[in-house]
């Protein structure tokens, strides 16, 4: 058993990471801190474990943090706990910025811990295979991804959600874009952005193979235009990625699962590690930088 502990105290958290944690044979939920200490009790009385008033002295209880915070929050949480040793277990996006990005991936690296981001698609057994086999296959010339999300009408457990109104769908949904075109395609060495109507988000990024590929992101599309397309087009023809067909919680039992087999091996190469989450950050960066500036930029070389 993996004694985990629980950052965060919101709806991703609770119905996420507390309930796969909760149910995971190998998993030992060992408590529960958040910057709400009132709904942090609530949760830890709902998993039957502690609340902790302080970050620090969860982090000293546990052996493996699990953490859905605010990716601002997390990356502090996240250095904070691989410098005592812990592993880690974190959400999209890895941080906000890259300077904070590197600070996660050199703690995890200096300390030695095992790390997983947990971009939800690719914890899906149909996803993963999809990706798999279509980067085995190659001969990829262009992409097309749409993800058009709802979050902000009435019901929704993010609608009140600060960091996603203030960073909108390129922070929030292209994480998932860009964890399923990275290993198709390759890394992005270019990037170009624009914006739409609503908050819409274009992308048209060149990846180091000469693929290209073009996303289209919103969180505020009208209810009825929901969508998550992605299209890969190229030598051996035409291809769309499968839906998910399991649960987030589901999906977070197999991200826990991969970390524990980390851990077990001894192994620090998780293809969604917090290197892989740096690389992200990354492009989402230079996106926002092309946005900002209208203007083209050009990634360095890793």
């Amino acid at each position: 058993m993996m004694r985990f502990g629980l950052f965060g105290t919101g709806h991703w958290a609770a119905q996420t990471h507390g309930a796969a944690l909760d149910a995971h044979p190998r998993a030992e939920l060992v408590g529960v801190w958040g910057r709400n200490r009132d709904r942090a009790a609530a949760l830890a009385t709902r998993y039957g474990v502690p609340a902790f008033g302080e970050a620090e002295a969860l982090i000293e209880a546990c052996e493996a943090v699990a953490v859905a915070l605010p990716p601002d929050v997390q990356a502090e949480i996240a250095v904070r706990a691989a410098s005592a040793g812990r592993h880690l277990l974190l959400d999209k996006p890895l941080a906000l910025t890259l300077a904070d990005a590197d600070r996660v991936v050199d703690a995890a690296t200096r300390s030695g811990v095992a790390s997983v981001v947990f971009f939800t698609g690719r914890y899906h057994p149909e996803v993963a295979g999809f990706v798999a086999a279509a980067a085995a296959a190659g001969g990829w010339h262009t992409a097309r991804v749409i993800r058009f999300a709802s979050i902000f009408q009435s019901g929704s457990p993010y609608a009140q959600s600060a960091w996603r109104r203030e960073r909108g769908a390129l922070w929030d949904v292209g994480p998932h874009a860009l964890a399923v075109l990275l290993p198709v395609l390759g890394r992005v060495t270019r990037v170009a952005a624009g914006d739409g109507v609503g908050g819409l988000v274009h992308l048209l990024l060149t990846h180091s193979g000469g693929a290209t590929s073009t996303v289209s992101l919103s969180l505020d599309a009208p209810p009825a235009a929901v969508a998550a397309e992605f299209t890969f087009y190229g030598t051996n023809g035409i291809e769309t990625l499968p839906s998910a067909g399991a649960s987030a919680a589901t999906a977070f039992g197999v991200a826990i699962d991969q970390l524990l087999a980390e851990v077990d091996a001894g192994t620090r190469d998780h293809r969604c590690d917090v290197r892989f989450g740096r690389e992200v950050v990354g492009v989402l960066a230079a996106a926002e930088t092309a946005r900002t500036l209208g203007t083209v930029i050009d990634l360095p070389n890793p």
